[in-house]
């Protein structure tokens, strides 16, 4: 059983998809591990530790991805790399499939199994598995970061023989990993948290980190949230209510922060221009959906956006990766703890369960066909 780990095609990507510590695993397994030269550098994971973990480094991805049967990265492989993989060789990544019916295809022409990290269902057994959770942890924090340097002042409350320096005002708007980190982040900063969230189970888990929860509490709240935990998408009524609520609160912000993502939408855009226009003079907003559309009106991916007014709307892309050391760490366990199942441990070689309720739910292409249902090609 070759196992395969290749750099990832994106330059903007730091992340790594296995770490010494996921390499000696697999050796341990009875595998080989291939890892191709500079993978992990940028995760802060020299050649020479893959290899006193007992992987081999390769030169270049042709090389590396040789009769491969196993192949593990962060993202979907790139058109370029799919050639470079053997037939019936299974990829594990992070798919980003929904709207990519075209890149899917690809990867099924090319007779890659394809597995999407992301689709994993949140069930007891795959909590160890969740890449969205781990990598939603890390965002959640950077936020919180990446927002308080661009604030300017201090966070917490100081009292000096100069005067008094008010703590800073923090808003999170979604309450999911990524929003309990950024509260949790700026608690310990010393910030005033609120927070705001569709979901009325998350009332209590804002509370418990010490942040005010901001919501309207109606009949359509108390029923907004799917059988899998995620939010459901409100009424325009809902909406325009939430809205004019918050709208008055957010003038009063010094930094705030979106999180709210809807699988397989647009985000919800929760911060109009008005919201943007209220806000003082040198406030933040961070918005961690700003790849999927965002958030914050005026936002754009991959820049720091100032107003006419003076306030900052930050749009950094892959917040995780901007933490590629412990990002790499949390995916490879994550990827290792899936992988695993999909091991015979006595044949030492890949033996999927296609019965398997982890496989079914994330598998994308097998056998030349994209195979999930929620991404079969549209009929013309």
């Amino acid at each position: 059983m070759r196992i395969a780990v290749l750099s990832e095609a994106d330059p903007a990507e730091p992340r790594v998809a296995a770490v010494p510590e996921t390499v000696k695993k697999f050796v341990g397994l009875g595998a080989e591990v291939v890892v191709q030269a500079g993978a992990g550098l940028k995760a802060g994971v020299p050649d020479a530790e893959y290899e006193a973990a007992g992987a081999t480094v390769a030169q270049g991805a042709e090389e590396t991805a040789r009769d491969a049967d196993l192949v593990l990265k962060v993202r979907r492989p790139a058109a370029e790399e799919l050639p470079l993989l053997k037939k019936g060789a299974a990829v594990v990544a992070i798919m980003d499939p929904y709207g990519r019916e075209a890149e899917l295809k690809a990867m099924a022409d090319a007779g890659v199994t394809g597995f999407a990290m992301e689709l994993m269902p949140r069930i007891t057994r795959a909590q160890v598995m969740d890449v969205l959770s781990s990598q939603a942890n890390l965002a959640g924090y950077r936020a919180v970061v990446d927002g308080a340097a661009e604030y300017g002042r201090s966070m917490p409350m100081m009292m000096t023989a100069a005067g008094t320096v008010p703590a800073a005002r923090v808003f999170v708007m979604g309450v999911g990993v990524a929003g309990l980190q950024a509260i949790a982040t700026a608690r310990r900063l010393g910030a005033v948290v609120t927070a705001t969230d569709v979901r009325p189970a998350t009332k209590e888990q804002v509370e418990s980190l010490g942040a005010k929860f901001v919501a309207v509490e109606d009949e359509e709240f108390k029923q907004a949230e799917t059988a899998g935990g995620y939010a459901k998408e409100m009424s325009a009524e809902y909406q325009q209510k939430q809205a004019e609520l918050v709208k008055g609160h957010i003038a009063k912000q010094d930094i705030v922060i979106t999180t709210a993502l809807i699988p397989g939408r647009p985000a919800p855009k929760l911060v109009s221009e008005e919201m943007v226009a209220s806000m003082k003079p040198g406030s933040v907003l961070v918005d961690l959906a700003v790849e999927r559309g965002g958030n914050v009106a005026g936002a754009k991916a991959g820049e720091i956006v100032t107003t006419e007014k003076g306030v900052k709307i930050v749009g950094h892309t892959n917040v995780a990766g901007r933490l590629a050391a412990t990002a790499s760490s949390l995916y490879a366990r994550n990827l290792f703890a899936f992988v695993e199942t999909l091991i015979d441990k006595e044949a030492k070689a890949l033996a999927i369960k296609w019965d398997d309720e982890l496989v079914k739910a994330t598998n994308l292409t097998r056998d030349g066909e994209v195979v999930h249902a929620s991404f079969q090609p549209k009929a013309a």
